[in-house]
Parts: structure tokens; sequence; C-alpha cells
């Protein structure tokens, strides 16, 4: 999404213009911490409020900072409203000061996996149930009603942020989409984390999630990735400040050589290196960095490939 710079209106031309640049979806991370403003739910209900086609999702929502069966409520109110253009990214969270802020426990990580795993198996009852009763560990629920029913059926396309095995296999099991990210041990951006990106721990990342999948009698899901480091050199893209993700990535250039971390090159040369990790990783659903001008040259790019497949 935007950034948020004290202006509504801008806020809101902002999102139409990636709307008229091609883009499919805008997503919104969540913290209650390190500067971030806008709630996610609320400013992806007004986001698709304010396009006709473009899709919103988060990317993603901590599971402790949500209850499960009201998360699931408001995102079945915003597939309402939008006319079935939302989804669900959700994960187990990693940065501690969001739970520790508003007091709430900083739980393992063994707990906030099980965790999400009850809250997935709720959010996916609400969608596709009348009344959800669960009974778990972690979460009760005592016959809620699920209203409103969501236009997009079976449910929204729900994505689950993924990195080390547990995740990986949860995703695997539950996901429609999976975020593959960096193994967190450390719930840090550090070097570790980091070099958990190599193109070798993408491809067993994706081997276990479609082992999982395939166990759980399941078809495999879809694979959504974030390049933190995109450099389209012949695209005069204006400097905007790095994340902490790009700067860490782009210390160990070397290293990722390969990676889907890492995309450089002119447009027409990214645009080939995502068909070519498409067809490696199975990944088709790219967050392309933050210049959206950049980002909207490889798209071209991309159309053009696919109109001269087509004559």
């Amino acid at each position: 999404m935007p950034r948020f710079r004290g202006n509504g209106d801008t806020w809101v031309s902002e999102v139409r213009r990636l709307e008229s640049m091609g883009f499919d979806t805008v997503s919104v991370s969540e913290h209650v911490t390190r500067g971030w403003q806008l709630s996610p739910l609320v400013a992806m209900a007004y986001a698709a409020a304010s396009t006709t086609r473009l899709r919103v999702l988060s990317l993603t929502v901590p599971n402790d900072l949500h209850h499960p069966a009201l998360l699931a409520k408001e995102v079945a109110t915003v597939d309402v409203l939008s006319g079935g253009r939302v989804e669900l990214g959700i994960g187990a969270g990693w940065e501690p000061a969001d739970c520790t802020t508003l007091g709430h426990p900083f739980y393992s990580g063994g707990t906030r996996v099980a965790r999400l795993a009850e809250s997935l198996e709720i959010i996916r009852r609400y969608f596709t149930t009348d009344t959800v009763d669960f009974v778990g560990e972690h979460y009760r629920i005592d016959h809620m009603e699920a209203l409103p029913r969501c236009v997009q059926q079976p449910s929204p396309p729900i994505l689950v942020g993924a990195g080390g095995p547990r995740m990986l296999d949860l995703a695997g099991r539950t996901a429609d989409i999976v975020g593959l990210h960096a193994r967190m041990d450390d719930n840090a951006i550090d070097d570790a984390a980091v070099t958990d990106l190599t193109a070798v721990r993408i491809t067993e990342k994706v081997d276990r999630v479609r082992s999982a999948a395939a166990a759980a009698g399941r078809p495999p899901p879809t694979f959504q990735f974030s390049c933190y480091h995109v450099d389209v050199t012949d695209f005069p893209s204006p400097s905007t400040p790095r994340s902490s993700w790009a700067a860490r990535v782009e210390a160990h250039a070397e290293l990722l050589k390969g990676s889907p971390a890492v995309l450089t090159g002119t447009a027409a040369r990214c645009a080939d290196q995502l068909r070519e990790w498409r067809d490696r990783f199975g990944i088709t659903y790219w967050n392309l960095g933050r210049s959206d001008g950049a980002a909207a040259r490889i798209i071209e790019q991309l159309d053009r490939s696919n109109e001269l497949a087509s004559t």
C-alpha cells in the first residue's frame, strides 16, 4: 500500500493510481510499533471502497493481535462490501513488542504456531459453515453465527506466512497461498534470517510445503514471495528509504545470487527472471519492492510477452 503521509485524499489517489498501473493487489502489513500507522483491515476496506478492480490483502496480520472469529467476521464484511476482493494473510507473528506493548504475552514459537493452527481452523469454519463451534486448547467458540456470508466461495483466499519447518508444514496443510519467508528463530531481521533466503533454501521450503499438502490430501497452494532488493536498471527510480530487510539483503547480495530475494537488471531481464523463478520455484504472486514505477515497468514487459504468446 502507499505510505500514509497525513492526507487521506492523497492516499486514495495513490491507491487508485496503482489500480490504473495494472497491479492486482494492494497489501498492508500490521505492527503496533515501529512507526506503523494504518490499521490493516480498516485500510483494506477503504482501499477496496475507493477502487473497482483492485484486491486487498493483509500481508500479514499477527495472529495474537486478533481473535480469530472476529477477524473472520471482519474479513467476511470486507469481502461482501467489496464484491469479493479481499484476501486474508496471517502469520504467527515475530515482533515481541507488538504483543508486549499491548500487555499481551509473547508466547514461545511452538505455542504461537499451535494458536495459529487453531485460529486457521476457526476462520475456515466461519467461511464455510453457518455456525461455528470449536473447543481447543487456546480458543473456544460457542455456536457463533457465521455472518455475513462471503461472496468468494468456498472462502476468501487465506495466505499463511511461513519460514520455519513447523510453519511451512502448517501452511501446506491449511493455506490457499503460502507467503514464503525467512526463518526467524531470533525474532529479528538479522544475518541468520537473511541467509535463510538462498535459492537452495527457497527450494527446500517449497518442497516441504508441497509434501505437507500432499500428506493432507489437498492440492498444493499458490506461492507468494517479496523481492527485497529490486533494481530495474533502465528505469530511473527515485530514491526511497530502504527497509531493514532490503539493507540486510543487499549486504548479502553475493550469497543470495539466484535467489528471488534479489531482482536486478533491465525491466525485460527482470520479467524473464520472474518467469524463470515461476518455473523453478512455483512462485506466481510477487511483491516487487517499494518503487511502483519500476514494478509497473516489469509488469509491462510481462504483459507484452503474454500478448506475443497469444498471437
